[in-house]
């Protein structure tokens, strides 16, 4: 391959390490993640990653390959070539198509997180208002439904989504394919649910729990000005952590035989009634009724 050698055996180290970092220990004693796809790295480069590694399998990619490892090593980060066999082991996705990068895991903590602040120096959308939405996600286990909650975070402008006591890491490779690459775009932090909610009591932030059995339904509640959504896990829903610190419970109406939503779609619904909320003009006040003035 262009200027190098490729990788050909599946049983080079640098394979071996590459599968390895599939398990969360690995990750974290690295401090990377992968991100696997062309739409997904393009994302994160766009964010301002800056990848360790990349690993390209030109078979796959075409000549596009070139231009983006060319990139990448104009930004200080290794180019490694290997053959279609290779990526497929060093893939974590069904029809890979070449483009893997090892880049550093995203900051999580608490204290890192500044509301109205980029993201990898990539300048966030301004929000329909200038108050924070925060999106807050308790327990949720499942990297499919965090990674598909960042999407509509990053669509809806989202300041930040917390995670608290979690049962799946940002990091997780499942995540970053689920965002899309968004969890570069979107402010995250993972803590345990009283730190969260110290936090966001410390920015003034009301708190929005959504729950099944609420009396009130998602449409009456107001959204705007500072809100934090708490949304919980798939089993458990909410934890009493939660709904014991929440300023108001909603309900998304629901008609059906079943009692709840995926956790993602829930997430979306609300996040976008909170932005139509913020998006529609004050009404004018009826004056119809009002006494004419001489």
């Amino acid at each position: 391959m262009p200027g190098q050698p490729e990788i050909t055996s599946t049983a080079n180290q640098r394979v071996k390490q590459l599968v390895q970092l599939r398990k969360r220990r690995a990750r974290d004693e690295a401090g990377v993640t992968l991100v696997e796809g062309r739409a997904e790295l393009q994302l994160a480069l766009a964010a301002g990653v800056r990848p360790v590694a990349f690993y390209c399998c030109q078979e796959l990619t075409g000549p596009a390959g070139l231009d983006v490892a060319e990139s990448i090593g104009g930004l200080g980060g290794e180019v490694v070539w290997v053959s279609r066999q290779v990526f497929e082991k060093i893939a974590y996705r069904e029809s890979p198509d070449g483009w893997l990068a090892v880049v550093p895991s995203p900051a999580t903590g608490l204290d890192r997180l500044r509301l109205g602040a980029a993201q990898g120096g990539r300048p966030r959308l301004s929000p329909p208002d200038a108050d924070p939405l925060v999106l807050i996600c308790d327990g949720v286990e499942k990297p499919g439904n965090l990674g598909a909650i960042l999407r509509t975070a990053d669509a809806a402008a989202v300041t930040a989504v917390l995670a608290t006591d979690p049962g799946t890491d940002w990091a997780n490779p499942n995540v970053v394919r689920a965002s899309k690459g968004t969890l570069f775009s979107v402010p995250v932090a993972s803590a345990s649910a009283a730190a969260a909610a110290r936090w966001v009591a410390g920015h003034g932030i009301r708190i929005v729990a959504a729950v099944p059995d609420a009396g009130t339904l998602l449409a009456q509640a107001d959204l705007t000005g500072p809100v934090a959504i708490a949304v919980g896990s798939e089993q458990a829903g909410l934890s009493d952590a939660w709904l014991t610190q929440a300023d108001v419970t909603v309900r998304i109406p629901m008609f059906g035989l079943a009692d709840s939503l995926n956790v993602a779609t829930s997430a979306a619904i609300l996040v976008y009634e909170a932005v139509r909320q913020r998006l529609s003009p004050p009404q004018p006040a009826d004056l119809s009724s009002a006494r004419p003035t001489r």
